[in-house]
């Protein structure tokens, strides 16, 4: 079975991020699913507020009217009282409209609040729930940093465009929508002129937004490496100034943050660009409506062909100055609205860049965890035979179904066979090579040899963080494809070469490798990895809290706690990857004494550079280049005096 490959919908192609299709309609298909309630009263009050903050122009035509009827006494129209009556009214119902308006803007605002905080928090942990289950390979080949950016620089762009962008946008669609009803009552003819003056603005706004939105995505992807190289400096501080190497980690820096400065400022170059182009498209708008409108009122269309026209139909009434003012009011508002629809498209571009690899990620192929042979507690009755139970008896069976609806359990031992397997990380890049071994339950294998010579990589094939491309591995007889992956790895305890503690106190972290251990469980399995000395002495045993991976600890004293989560998870088959590196000689010694108690009764697999530490192995074999070139106990090597000979002797070197 080949290693977990990805869907291929995933925002990374090659290396390189792509933006995937349909981003926005899948965003707000979320928003709708999940917030119905929210989005319609958010959407309810938007219409409102945009209506209300477009209706204007209307009004505005009619108070010109009626203070100009109530000023031309000379032709006979109203009164000064009764225009001034005519005022009074519409402002007062303009007035109305505005309040209104502002009512549904401050309910608005809150419920954009209360909806734009859970979705970033459903979207969070939706994001890191996937996390959970994906596979140790999506981990190897993104850095940490660049997944870190998904939790806040993408998902801080969403934010932008649930709580700004597309309220905008929508509220700008509204009121255009309103104004254009608004100038067709006015004035069909300006509108057509408005028109035009849209069509030119959207040629702009596409032939500038385009090259922006190339740029901000670049800028997104800059963002991710930058982190990356932030977290990966923040990590590997020490060595950086043991090797008295800040000069080039702040070289590096600079060509990193150079590349982010130069695609942020060609992003921000265009996006800044394209407002006053707008505007000023706007203001010639406005000059080009003047113009025609008061030549129109003055001359009454005769002078510039439009007399015809306002002669026959719905257009048979005549331009007004103050349907001119009414009309310049509304085309400054239509211009401002198509602006701020492009200044918005900047956040939506960023937000579709954010969102697509938030979903590349969720559309990742989680690890599968297949197998129908799973682990359960039994008991012996008393006719030998095993039966299941819940209840934590330290017994453990393989349960097994079968075609034919039977079940068979299969005392779980730690019997491992390893046989005829290869296995590359990549197609292109085999690192074993028809590797066969056997470990009988009980016994202690050990593997020596060069770095990258695959010892940890036959570890992780037992745990089933990879699958093997050919070959099988037997677990007391039952191929381990068919065992449920957190079964398996239920029923073996390891310990790392790199330790990872997590923010709790200490006895938290020991019980990690098993939540339902007591404290006296806990304490015990400290005690067998001879941890419970300096834990008694620290200042609130194991009480006390552990910060930052431990580092309020020595290396040692997390790898003896590592140890103890491994020892109080009480598992079958362990698996110890240079578990005693961190730890001086003397205290080596002391803890190789509660390891061979550890691994009492238990198939062990060690990896070791201290051939020290694996001379009591019943077999050690012997790796190069992913090939098994010798095997037996320590004292069959020696007598062949082949590679482990000369890695014995110090004749040369594991490197």
């Amino acid at each position: 079975m080949p290693p977990v490959k990805s869907s291929g919908k995933s925002a990374f192609a090659n290396g390189k991020f792509v933006m995937k299709k349909g981003v926005l309609k899948r965003l707000l298909g979320f928003l709708f699913k999940n917030y119905k309630l929210l989005v319609s009263i958010m959407a309810l009050c938007l219409v409102v507020s945009a209506v209300a903050g477009s209706i204007a122009s209307p009004f505005l035509q009619n108070i010109y009217s009626a203070i100009a009827d109530g000023a031309d006494d000379a032709a006979g129209t109203i009164g000064v009282d009764e225009a001034w009556g005519r005022v009074l009214g519409f402002l007062a119902v303009l007035g109305s409209i505005y309040v209104l308006g502002l009512l549904a803007n401050f309910i608005m605002g809150q419920i954009g609040a209360v909806l734009t905080q859970r979705f970033l928090a459903d979207m969070r942990n939706k994001v890191f729930a996937k996390m959970q289950k994906l596979p140790i390979k999506y981990f190897d080949t993104n850095t940490h940093g660049d997944i870190m950016s998904i939790y806040t620089n993408d998902i801080d762009a969403l934010r932008q465009l649930i709580s700004q962008s597309l309220p905008q946008i929508c509220s700008t669609i509204i009121t255009l929508i309103t104004l254009t009803f608004s100038m067709l009552y006015i004035s069909a003819l300006v509108f057509g002129i408005v028109l035009l003056g849209v069509i030119s603005i959207l040629f702009v706004t596409k032939t500038i937004g385009t090259r922006s939105a190339k740029y901000f995505m670049a800028q997104q992807r800059s963002v991710g490496k930058m982190e990356g190289y932030i977290e990966e400096m923040i990590h590997g501080q020490k060595v950086v100034k043991v090797f008295c190497h800040e000069n080039a980690a702040i070289d590096g820096f600079d060509e990193v943050n150079g590349n982010l400065c130069d695609v942020s400022y060609k992003a921000n170059a265009f996006s800044n660009m394209l407002m006053p182009i707008i505007h000023n498209i706007g203001n010639i708008l406005c000059v080009v409506i003047a113009f025609i409108g008061c030549a129109i009122a003055v001359n009454d269309g005769i002078n510039f062909g439009f007399k015809s026209l306002f002669e026959t139909g719905s257009f048979a009434e005549k331009m007004t100055f103050p349907t001119v003012f009414a009309l310049l009011g509304a085309t400054r508002q239509f211009a401002n609205s198509m602006g701020q629809v492009s200044g918005q498209i900047n956040s939506v571009i960023m937000a579709m860049a954010g969102a697509s690899r938030v979903f590349g990620i969720l559309d990742e192929e989680p690890e599968n965890y297949d197998g129908y042979v799973s682990l359960v507690n039994v008991t012996t009755d008393k006719d030998g035979n095993l039966c299941e139970t819940t209840e934590r008896t330290g017994k453990w069976a393989w349960k097994h179904p079968h075609g034919d609806g039977t079940l068979t359990y299969t005392p779980l031992k730690g019997d491992i066979v390893i046989k005829d397997v290869d296995f590359g990380y990549s197609p292109e890049k085999i690192v074993l090579h028809d590797v066969s071994l056997y470990a009988k339950p009980g016994q202690r294998v050990a593997f020596v040899g060069a770095t990258g010579a695959g010892k940890t990589t036959i570890t992780n094939l037992l745990n089933r963080f990879y699958d093997i491309a050919d070959g099988k591995i037997r677990y007391d007889g039952i191929n381990i494809n068919k065992i449920n992956k957190k079964d398996l790895r239920r029923s073996l305890g390891i310990v790392l070469q790199d330790t990872n503690l997590f923010t709790g106190t200490v006895m938290d972290n020991i019980r990690y490798g098993r939540p339902d251990a007591t404290d006296e469980e806990c304490v015990a399995a400290a005690k067998l990895a001879n941890a419970d000395d300096f834990i008694t002495r620290l200042p609130e045993g194991y009480n006390t809290m552990l910060v930052s991976d431990g580092a309020n600890l020595s290396q040692g004293q997390r790898q003896l706690i590592s140890i103890a989560r491994a020892a109080v998870a009480d598992a079958p088959v362990m698996i110890l990857d240079e578990a005693t590196s961190s730890i001086d000689t003397r205290t080596e010694a002391i803890v190789q004494r509660g390891m061979d108690k550890l691994m009492e009764g238990r198939t062990v697999f060690i990896i070791a550079h201290r051939l020290s530490t694996v001379m009591n192995s019943n077999v050690i074999i012997v790796l190069d280049h992913g090939r098994i070139i010798e095997r037996g106990t320590h004292e069959q090597l020696l007598e062949q005096k082949g590679t482990y000979y000369q890695l014995y002797t110090g004749a040369f070197e594991l490197e």
